[in-house]
């Protein structure tokens, strides 16, 4: 028999906590109760997707404006016989005293539009949009184009790139779960910003993105026949990763820097295949070689479940990450040009928003990090 010890909880779960002396590994003995304000977005079906499949959550609202009193498994149709529920409305401060963690699936804006003290001491928040991921105000409004409506907040707000900020995020109130392009480009260089084995002010990244990442909103651009057999880049100088993934990365690197970003729509449902492009720096006289890199990417990578670092000379590709949330990571080095070309790949609805945000989620309430995503990537 193990012995357990029993230790009080911090979130607003109303459980205990039994740790596993021998394992230590943690066991609560009461749900998650989960509140979804956007379930009808396609993150917030991922997050309908992946939560229904946890053994330690269980969903209370289905939150959409746009769908209040449809049955959900009207909406989509694979949730037949699985979810049985209505949608309800986004009022955040009801979902606030019956739920444990908010998740908010929503536009820029709205978030933090309701958010306020009463609702933070009564639940938790992982928030998918843009709200709470800059910390400077005046960026976020420059990049985004509107008003912050609760600045007060940006302070406290933990940037919740779990393999990143994991102990940080373990005591916050506020998550914001970073964007698809940005955890795919921030974990695909962040060893070597760190390291200090490449210049980030030489980062250039170019990314490709699924039609889901757009967005479930009816839009010309989106149409099958302009996507269809087609690729191109937009928000070219423009797109509001671009602040987000050089705070992150500067972070790293201990100083402001600035990159290149360009994303690309390509005809393809899911995922995001970004290509990065970086000067190599010097070390002892000499650029780094491939067993330094690998190391590099190993002393933070090595232990984390959900980053695999490929095989020499093997480049990730979407396909073999589809619908899980994994990233996976391969590097070349060009000896002719003393650059490096890094390359990720995420689904940008699981590792890029929903699983992710679910990862955030098991931080937080101190369950199995890996509960509710150990899918195996969906192939063909």
């Amino acid at each position: 028999m193990y012995k357990y010890k029993i230790y009080a909880c911090t979130t607003p779960l109303k459980a205990v906590y039994l740790c596993n002396t021998k394992t230590n590994e943690r066991e609560v003995n009461a749900m998650v109760r989960v509140g979804i304000i956007g379930a009808t977005g396609y993150a917030g079906a991922e997050l309908v997707r992946l939560l229904t499949q946890h053994k330690q959550a269980e969903i209370l609202w289905y939150g959409s404006k746009s769908y209040i009193d449809q049955r959900y498994a009207d909406i989509y149709r694979n949730m037949f016989q699985i979810v049985d529920a209505k949608c309800m409305d986004d009022n955040m401060e009801e979902l606030a005293e019956t739920v444990d963690v908010i998740f908010t699936a929503t536009p820029q804006g709205f978030c933090a539009s309701l958010l306020n003290e009463k609702i933070l001491s009564k639940v938790k928040i992982i928030d998918l949009s843009a709200d709470f991921r800059l910390k400077d105000v005046s960026v976020y409004e420059k990049w985004y184009g509107i008003s912050h409506p609760s600045p007060e907040y940006i302070k406290e707000a933990v940037y919740g790139l779990c393999e990143i900020n994991r102990s940080e995020i373990r005591n916050a109130r506020i998550i914001a779960n970073p964007g698809c392009y940005t955890t795919c480009s921030i974990l695909t260089a962040y060893p070597l910003v760190k390291e200090g084995l490449i210049d980030p002010d030489t980062l250039i990244v170019d990314a490709l993105s699924g039609v889901s990442g757009a967005g479930r909103g009816a839009k010309t651009d989106n149409l099958f026949c302009e996507v269809n057999e087609s690729c191109k880049p937009y928000g070219v100088t423009t797109h509001r990763h671009t602040p987000e993934i050089e705070e992150q990365l500067g972070y790293a690197a201990g100083k402001k820097i600035q990159i290149s970003f360009t994303p690309h729509l390509v005809p393809m449902n899911r995922g995001i295949l970004a290509t990065e492009y970086a000067s190599l720096n010097k070390v002892n006289g000499n650029l780094p070689d491939e067993n330094a890199i690998r190391k590099a990417y190993e002393k933070y990578y090595a232990k984390e479940k959900f980053i695999r670092l490929l095989e020499h000379n093997v480049c990730p590709e979407t396909r073999w990450v589809e619908a899980g949330n994994y990233v996976d990571i391969g590097f070349r080095i060009d000896e002719r040009t003393g650059r490096i070309i890094m390359m990720g790949a995420i689904d940008n609805l699981v590792k890029g928003a929903a699983g992710q945000a679910v990862q955030n989620m098991n931080i937080l309430f101190g369950l199995d990090e890996a509960q509710g995503l150990e899918l195996v990537p969906c192939f063909p």
